[in-house]
């Protein structure tokens, strides 16, 4: 993981400074605060510190970064944020606000819906491969934040969880797309770095992985590992175990609505809710 403690985590920042600028109005400079106003603002910074970010990570992200892209000096950036920390904060719940939120259909299943809600949740990790890296433990509530929840909890309706139980789901279901999803980015920078596919690194190494791979002492893993290089085709297919290990997430919370239909609502094990949940532990 990029970064520093502190620099790389979200919920670092003056909660109360940073709050202020979550829930701001849209004003060049924040209320009460001097500095300069020629048409900078506040959504201006974070625009241009997500391209830096979406480019380059966040070690591409510093105050000084952020301040030449705008064609300001670090100085007037300080006016309009006060810090990293409270830029990743910002950062965090302009994605999230911006993601598309179509509504559910009555007639949707509760299947349907949360596949939505992963598919949304993985192309956001792929578009902002930045997001990965950074520690979201205390997610900032602003309006992206909120916005997020508030309909993610949505698509677990009808599924017969409590107000806990849909809480912990839902980090059940981030939490693997986030897993997936870091992966799956893992194996792009691989390649990117090696100049070599995942095809072409298995054969033009075949020949020690062949030394390594004993049949007569490790026939299970030499069967299998043979048949799903066959499979597929030698290549690591992203989009094939991330379609395999949501249809077992979901399989896996149905199960868990069958065993706790007959339950009391007030049953449930893990996650706390009143926004605490997974509004402030994942993305």
């Amino acid at each position: 993981m990029a970064g520093a403690k502190g620099r790389s985590s979200s919920g670092a920042g003056d909660p109360a400074r940073t709050l202020e600028l979550l829930w701001r109005d849209g004003s060049a400079a924040p209320a009460g605060r001097r500095g300069p106003r020629q048409g900078l603002t506040v959504d201006a910074v974070v625009d241009a510190a997500l391209a830096l970010a979406d480019a380059g990570g966040l070690d591409a992200l510093t105050m000084r970064a952020v301040a030449q892209h705008l064609g300001v000096t670090p100085m007037t950036l300080y006016t309009y944020v006060p810090g990293k920390a409270e830029l990743l904060d910002l950062m965090l719940d302009a994605v999230f606000l911006r993601m598309g939120r179509p509504p559910f259909r009555p007639e949707e299943s509760w299947r349907s819906r949360v596949t939505a809600v992963a598919d949304a949740n993985r192309a956001l990790h792929l578009g902002h491969p930045w997001l990965v890296e950074l520690r979201i433990v205390r997610a900032p509530l602003g309006p992206g934040v909120m916005n997020k929840y508030e309909y993610e909890l949505g698509a677990f309706e009808g599924l017969g969880l409590d107000d806990v139980a849909r809480d912990s789901a839902l980090t059940y279901v981030l939490g693997f797309v986030q897993a997936g999803a870091r992966a799956e980015l893992d194996a792009r920078a691989e390649e990117r770095e090696s100049a070599m596919s995942d095809g072409e690194w298995w054969e033009a190494h075949e020949p020690l992985l062949a030394r390594a791979l004993d049949e007569t002492r490790f026939p299970l893993a030499s069967r299998v590992g043979e048949a799903a290089a066959v499979a597929y085709d030698g290549l690591y297919d992203a989009d094939h175990a991330y379609r395999f290990g949501l249809e077992r997430v979901l399989d896996g919370l149905a199960a868990l609505a069958g065993t706790r239909s007959g339950r009391d609502a007030g049953e449930g094990e893990g996650g706390v809710g009143g926004g605490r949940g997974a509004a402030g532990r994942s993305c």
